[in-house]
């Protein structure tokens, strides 16, 4: 029963892409959440092709919704998530995609839909930040989007772009794996031109350059092992692995070092003890211009966005609420 009878007036809002999600399911916990907490029955919306949830959460902000769960994949997220900037009104994640990067990020369950859909109205608001990249392409025309986890240009961009769609809906993440191998043999370093914060722009030869929010992945991956998603800062990681054996030394950095031995004050010590590795390049800022030689595939949150020439990225602190468990 509601505590109180202002309680009885607040509904929640559902933005759900119907792929990704077991509606009828999704319907019932929702409907017995709805009716624990007390609130009036919820909106519903549905992504579609033509919107990824972006036009129906403004929609549900309008009709007052006091929340707004996203059920579905990090695109859907990211869609109503750039919807909510600035909004007041709280995020609630129903996750149910290949990565659900931000739900890892944050510690959120995973694998539980009445304890994700509970949170939604009993769990408490967390403030974290945005991150907003403008990007321009070969024609200069200019788009803006949020993301909430990494955006990436580069060897990461390049191999979401080749991912199958089959094999990642039957092995999940491991998709990625695949389609990194593939596209390993056709990636070369590309001359970057870069600006931090406003200092003197800067040259160098990357194969990717990722820009962080967040810094896991899944597979218990840290890529970028000091990102926090509320400090008001960006964390960049460039790979630019040389040798033969390049490629081994960054995947030991972000894996091994970064997964495994930050975890305990031994495996610290030993790290401490260690050169750190050229291979893998770690910046931090609040904004980030760079400019490629010739325009290079670009992802947002694991979604491809196609090629860009020059990409301005930038945080916005505490641009968003997130429900997290009370």
């Amino acid at each position: 029963m509601p505590s109180s009878p202002a309680l009885s007036k607040r509904r929640a809002a559902v933005v759900y892409n119907p792929i990704k999600v077991e509606l009828k399911k999704l319907k019932e916990s929702v409907a017995a959440a709805e009716r624990s907490a007390g609130w009036n029955t919820s909106l519903w919306f549905s992504t579609t092709e033509k919107d990824a949830g972006q036009n129906v959460t403004r929609a549900a902000i309008a009709e007052g919704a006091a929340v707004v769960i996203a059920a579905g994949g990090d695109g859907t997220v990211r869609a109503v998530a750039e919807a909510l900037r600035d909004s007041d009104v709280p995020l609630s994640l129903v996750p149910a995609g290949t990565g659900n990067l931000l739900a890892r990020n944050l510690n959120l369950t995973l694998n539980s839909l009445d304890a994700s859909v509970d949170t939604a109205f009993t769990g408490a608001d967390r403030r974290i930040d945005l991150g907003i990249a403008e990007i321009v392409r070969d024609d200069d025309e200019r788009e803006d989007h949020a993301f909430l986890v990494m955006a990436g240009l580069g060897l990461d961009a390049k191999m979401i772009a080749l991912t199958n769609p089959k094999l990642k809906k039957a092995v999940g993440w491991l998709a990625y794996i695949d389609a990194g191998m593939r596209a390993l043999p056709e990636l070369k370093p590309v001359r970057i031109r870069y600006s931090l914060d406003g200092s003197a722009e800067k040259s160098a030869s990357f194969h990717t350059i990722i820009v962080g929010n967040c810094g896991a992945l899944p597979g218990g991956i840290l890529l970028m092992p000091e990102a926090r998603p509320d400090d008001g800062i960006l964390d960049i990681a460039a790979l630019r692995p040389r040798g033969p054996f390049g490629w081994v030394k960054v995947w030991n950095k972000v894996a091994w070092e970064n997964g495994v031995l930050r975890k305990s004050a031994f495996g610290r010590s030993i790290i401490d003890l260690t050169a750190d590795t050229k291979d893998v390049l770690y910046l931090k800022g609040s904004d980030l211009r760079l400019t490629v030689e010739a325009p290079q595939e670009f992802q947002l949150d694991g979604d491809e966005f196609g090629e860009a020439k020059s990409v301005h990225a930038w945080v916005d602190p505490g641009a968003l609420t997130v429900k997290v468990p009370a």
